[in-house]
């Protein structure tokens, strides 16, 4: 090990010169990864809404879909507009009042309820189909094409609009999320490091790393763009640490050792035994993700894992060869840091320490009833702000046709008229029902089937199945669409066993079952792996157990002060907080406690020790939570995305809470529970003989 960190150091130009050159394919690597912008697209493949969906797209050449409302039109421009609309590329189908008529079926013939399906008292309604997938390129082309050829009069309300919002939103702001992000850091480490060089070096070297990550992304196809928007605000936040303690490890090195080449050689050493320990807590919450059946959770997970190995690669190669070659500059530019008296601190809190034990407990029940109360979201468009244009025709949708959503059935095509006729009707008369429309909704009136008009049948019939369109008044992911669903589902499944309802609604339904389970496995699995972690590192018993709980208050604190203040959370952020906030901040406790016990098996009392533990451990404590809180804390404010405002408010809350649980809980905990926690202990940490200070 040591001729290896002497061969960095002695290396350290070359390896400088290296890092700047992988900038490049790591660059060409980010600039050629996908970006998928559908959160849907993450379900599991063996669901059956997601099979119907493959099946609409295989065997009806239809992917994507959209409702499309026309304010203030004739039938006659209506028509003309239609037939625009379908010499769009990629536009499959447009479904409207006059597609269920031709030469032979003059269009007062037609039932009065078709009309109406398609008019209402302020406009008109049509169905467009793509022929390629909700996210796909050509999918988003065509929406911006039916904007730019409809004018703004017209709203386009479906997923693919969503999408094509969402991603127009966050390319403008990702560059800003960045940049924001990097320069709060730099101002925490500017203030509460003693250079003012340090605050650039450690963003270069960071910087690096999360190209390098970004740049890996491409191996892999396509990354949300959730991972897309957090993965360098979070790997800027949790590896700024191993920067830190580089640092500071140097300069305490420099104290002993003359030689600055021998005193980083040392410094590295001492940085790659530290930092790989506190990695792994990290990288346990992140690969809990991985094991989300709902795969966005995979997506994260591994991006954010490679991110923490990249960034522990480049702290102790990239990192000590930027501060030797910039060591004159780092000298010129050194200044007081503002501290916090570690000392006098650790006197208040042990000296109140019952006090704030009590209080700190009391936030237990607070803190999970408003956790157990916390309402979520799962309508997508609900991250959005008002402003943009998906929003704004969802909400015409609703209060000009009183539709809020659209279902797709799937039936076998050799189902009866009669049944299926039937079955529509059944269906029409669900609550909340605004129509239930197929072939057959004319079967029964006065036109034959064979006289319907043969495009209209190639449109709703192919692969031996037949589709049809139901209509809902009830938003996407309400308790009422998800009954009705279910409804819907026993209705279709009576007359055709192997039908299948798909859609925004059903598949949002499931998405709401899948990730109810999800959290319960991802909760098990990090608190499991983090719990292990901590008994292996700290070798004992109780103190994985006490350390846990004081980061699952931490927890429950700040996903319960949302209940308090009223706040809904999109759906992922009780998932992915659970598990990046446990294992992002339970080093805290870590470094309180690995001190903590080094002074006890040194022979100090269990007073003695805690106050130096928590004399020695604050300033690092300080310094890293307010990191992880300057690099989020910007974004969540900034953001125009709910989706990704939310997440990055809540683990910067989740930051300073978790640091003042720790600095003000355990320590009284490390105090009253020391004698079970050394009789559980061993290895060099356990202390046989308690020695009076």
């Amino acid at each position: 090990m040591e001729k290896f960190c002497r061969q960095i150091v002695r290396l350290r130009v070359p390896i400088l010169i290296l890092g700047v050159l992988l900038l490049i394919p790591a660059g060409w690597g980010y600039l050629h990864t996908h970006v998928n912008y559908d959160i849907l697209y993450y379900l599991p493949d063996d669901i059956e809404t997601m099979q119907g969906q493959d099946i609409l797209l295989r065997d009806f050449g239809k992917g994507a879909y959209a409702l499309f409302a026309a304010n203030g039109l004739t039938d006659h421009e209506a028509a003309e507009l239609k037939r625009d609309l379908e010499q769009v590329e990629h536009v499959a189908d447009v479904i409207w009042y006059d597609s269920f008529a031709d030469d032979a079926i003059p269009q007062e013939f037609l039932p009065e309820d078709i009309y109406e399906v398609f008019h209402s008292d302020t406009g008109t309604l049509m169905a467009i189909f793509f022929d390629t997938s909700t996210s796909a390129d050509e999918t988003i082309d065509a929406i911006w094409q039916i904007r730019a050829l409809a004018g703004e009069r017209c709203f386009l309300s479906s997923m693919s609009a969503i999408v094509a919002d969402t991603r127009q939103l966050v390319e403008q702001e990702l560059f800003w999320y960045v940049l924001i992000a990097v320069l709060l850091s730099c101002l925490v480490l500017a203030v509460t490091m003693d250079s003012w060089m340090a605050p650039v070096l450690f963003m270069a070297n960071i910087g690096m790393a999360i190209v390098y990550n970004m740049g890996t992304n491409v191996f892999r196809g396509s990354i949300s763009f959730i991972t897309m928007s957090l993965a360098a605000v979070l790997q800027l936040g949790v590896t700024m640490d191993y920067s830190i303690f580089l640092w500071n490890c140097y300069y305490e090195q420099r104290q002993q050792i003359p030689d600055k080449a021998e005193a980083m050689a040392r410094a590295i050493m001492n940085t790659l035994t530290s930092v790989m320990g506190s990695s792994l807590t990290t990288i346990a919450g992140f690969v809990a993700l991985c094991f989300m059946t709902f795969t966005l959770g995979l997506d994260l997970g591994i991006v954010m894992v490679k991110g923490v190995v990249f960034g522990v690669i480049s702290c102790v190669t990239i990192l000590p060869a930027l501060i030797l070659v910039f060591d004159r500059a780092i000298q010129k530019t050194r200044h007081k840091p503002v501290t916090v008296n570690g000392d006098r601190f650790a006197a208040f809190v042990l000296r109140h320490r019952r006090m704030l034990t009590a209080l700190l407990l009391l936030l237990w029940v607070p803190a999970l009833y408003g956790y157990g109360h916390l309402g979520v979201y799962y309508k997508l468009d609900e991250s959005l702000p008002d402003y943009l244009p998906s929003v704004q025709a969802n909400r015409v949708l609703e209060e000009d046709f009183d539709m809020s959503c659209i279902h797709l059935v799937l039936a076998d095509d050799d189902l009866p008229a009669k049944d299926a006729k039937a079955m529509l009707d059944e269906m029409e008369a669900v609550d909340g029902v605004r129509f239930a429309l197929g072939e057959d909704s004319l079967v029964g009136s006065m036109i034959p089937k064979e006289f319907l008009p043969e495009e209209l049948t190639q449109m709703l019939t192919s692969g031996g199945r037949q589709l049809m369109l139901v209509t809902s008044e009830y938003p996407v992911a309400s308790d009422e669409v998800n009954e009705q669903i279910d409804e819907l589902e026993s209705i279709l499944k009576r007359y055709d066993p192997t039908g299948m309802l798909i859609g925004e609604a059903p598949c949002t339904r499931d998405l709401i079952t899948i990730t109810g389970r999800d959290f319960q496995v991802v909760s098990a699995v990090s608190i499991g792996a983090i719990f292990i972690l901590i008994l292996l590192v700290l070798k004992s018993a109780v103190l994985p157990v006490i350390l846990v709980l004081v980061i699952e208050l931490a927890i429950y604190v700040n996903m319960g002060i949302s209940y308090y203040t009223g706040t809904t959370l999109p759906f992922i952020a009780s998932i992915v907080i659970g598990t990046v906030q446990l294992g992002a901040t339970v080093d805290y406790a870590i470094l309180m406690t690995n001190r903590y016990q080094t002074e006890r098996a040194r022979g100090l009392d269990k007073m003695r020790a805690v106050r130096l533990a928590l004399s020695a451990s604050t300033h690092s404590v300080l310094t890293s939570a307010l990191g992880f809180f300057a690099a989020t804390v910007g974004v969540g404010l900034y953001s125009d995305v709910d989706l990704i405002g939310s997440l990055c408010m809540l683990m910067a809350r989740g930051a300073l809470i978790s640091m003042g649980v720790v600095l003000l809980l355990l320590p009284a905990l490390l105090a009253a529970f020391d004698k079970v926690i050394q009789k559980t202990s061993w290895g060099k940490h356990h202390v046989h003989t308690e020695v009076s200070s």
